[in-house]
């Protein structure tokens, strides 16, 4: 699957509009950003995921003869653009934010520069990337804030849409805080830790749940978590997991991991009655591991409840984000060059909050000195020049007598858009998961307790620089006196 090429991934009209702009001789170098509109899942910011994928896929980018066949069998295409996609490379430059950035509504997490044909075939392709895996890693970044730091392993493979959607929604997974998976190729694509127990099926195969677990632990010694609810969870399965553990430490062989899983039934009484057990007969430091299609916000009640779990298997509702399907990320023209100059294009709406951001533009993200939590983002044209010598003033771009002014030395920015590609070279060199995940772990550390709640978090301001937001302006209101002056 993931040596197939992605090239005809896009949208059929993609197709259509690259012949019309071949055809009317019109390839200008755009600006197309892409960003999204809504947090997902309730959730007060997003991780941006998805990016190594992305330069891979750029990479590949180029039309089989067996492409241009199927093309030609449509009708379609004419030969001489059939010819030109036949010997198509993509030459634009790509910034974006990093894998594992905590990111906002609105600001670009990928800028795209490129000729128009370039930048509108790769549309399609980037944003199905971008928006599943910074969905997933999102919906895991919550799963394991619920969880306060204890373990998450992602489970979800047989739920998941699909063998890419559980490969990559693994990979996701473990960038937005998992801290392994039950998914052996995605373990072995990106080099993460492999987890996971036993099933139902392999105590029912033996004549006794005790013989069961016996011929498990023999086999596995370092790591013996036993699944105890198969028949009866504290008349059966919690005492013969202490036998077991019992058989083990007489012996000798007592596992460094060890444990019980449950599965089913009411988790927090459960888990609560086991651990009493496991502790009263000297094992305390017994891992409790629950299952049983779980989320943040049930992960939230049994820990309110005094849940006594420790490990957290997590599957359909994190792979498939279930609450929240879809990620909404757009991709919008922002500026079009003319004569060596960037003109800026913005799109109007009767929602204030679907008008786009026009020009050339980046990303600064400003944080508080005094604890390095995030005070906003500012989004800004490329051309400006912020310094952290000179006060700052942010102001909602919307509600604009909402102000804020920090004196110089208060905060400290970072430009988040970073060189992909620069004229169809790639530049950048995607780190390991395990090292993105570890990134993500210190940008989520950025982020205030009240924009990491489950319910009703705090919302991150995303200010406009003032130049950008008199250029927008200046262009809604040209529209208007132009839209007028035809009445």
């Amino acid at each position: 699957m993931s040596k197939q090429n992605l090239t005809l991934l896009t949208d059929f009209y993609e197709l259509t509009m690259m012949q019309g702009y071949f055809k009317n001789n019109t390839n200008d170098t755009v600006i197309f950003d892409a960003f999204y509109r809504t947090n997902p899942s309730g959730s007060g910011y997003a991780i941006a995921a998805g990016l190594q994928q992305v330069i891979e896929y750029i990479k590949d980018l180029h039309f089989t003869e067996d492409d241009i066949t199927y093309l030609r069998s449509m009708d379609m295409f004419a030969e001489d653009f059939l010819e030109y996609l036949a010997n198509f490379k993509f030459t634009g430059s790509i910034y974006a934010m990093k894998e594992g950035t905590v990111v906002f509504p609105m600001e670009p997490l990928v800028k795209v520069i490129a000729p128009i044909m370039e930048a509108q075939l790769i549309e399609t392709a980037l944003l199905n990337i971008i928006n599943h895996q910074s969905l997933i890693a999102t919906k895991a970044s919550r799963v394991a804030f619920a969880a306060g730091g204890e373990g998450i392993m992602e489970f979800g493979l047989r739920r998941a849409q699909g063998p890419d959607a559980g490969i990559l929604g693994a990979r996701a997974a473990i960038i937005g805080g998992c801290i392994g998976t039950s998914n052996v190729l995605c373990a072995k694509e990106f080099d993460v830790p492999a987890l996971g127990t036993h099933a139902h099926s392999w105590i029912m195969s033996f004549e006794d749940e005790l013989t069961a677990f016996r011929k498990y632990a023999e086999l596995y010694p370092t790591n013996a978590t036993l699944l105890v609810d198969t028949y009866d969870t504290l008349r059966s399965g919690v005492p013969n997991a202490i036998k077991v553990f019992d058989e083990l430490k007489s012996q000798g062989k007592m596992p460094t991991n060890y444990g019980i899983r449950l599965d089913s039934g009411d988790l927090a009484y459960l888990s609560k009655k086991a651990r009493k057990m496991l502790d009263h007969a000297g094992y305390q430091d017994a891992v409790i591991c629950a299952s049983s299609d779980l989320d943040e916000y049930l992960i939230d009640s049994l820990k309110t409840q005094g849940a006594a779990i420790t490990s957290w298997g997590v599957g359909t509702n994190l792979i498939t984000s279930k609450d929240c399907p879809a990620f909404g990320g757009v991709y919008k023209l922002a500026a079009i060059e003319k004569d060596g100059v960037f003109i800026p294009k913005i799109k109007l709406s009767e929602n204030e909050w679907k008008i786009t951001n026009p020009g050339n533009k980046t990303v600064f993200r400003v944080y508080e000195k005094e604890n390095g939590k995030i005070k906003a983002d500012l989004i800004a044209l490329a051309d400006e020049t912020l310094s952290e010598d000179k006060p700052l003033l942010l102001f909602d771009p919307i509600s604009t007598w909402k102000k804020t002014y920090l004196d110089a030395g208060e905060y400290t920015l970072r430009e988040l858009l970073v060189p992909v590609f620069l004229d169809g070279e790639c530049v950048y060199e995607s780190p390991k998961v395990m090292n993105i995940r570890a990134y993500c772990q210190e940008e989520l550390s950025t982020l205030w307790d009240e924009t990491r709640r489950l319910v009703n978090p705090h919302k991150v301001y995303i200010d406009l620089s003032n130049e950008l937001w008199k250029l927008k302006h200046q262009l809604l209101d040209n529209y208007n006196i132009h839209s007028h002056s035809q009445k």
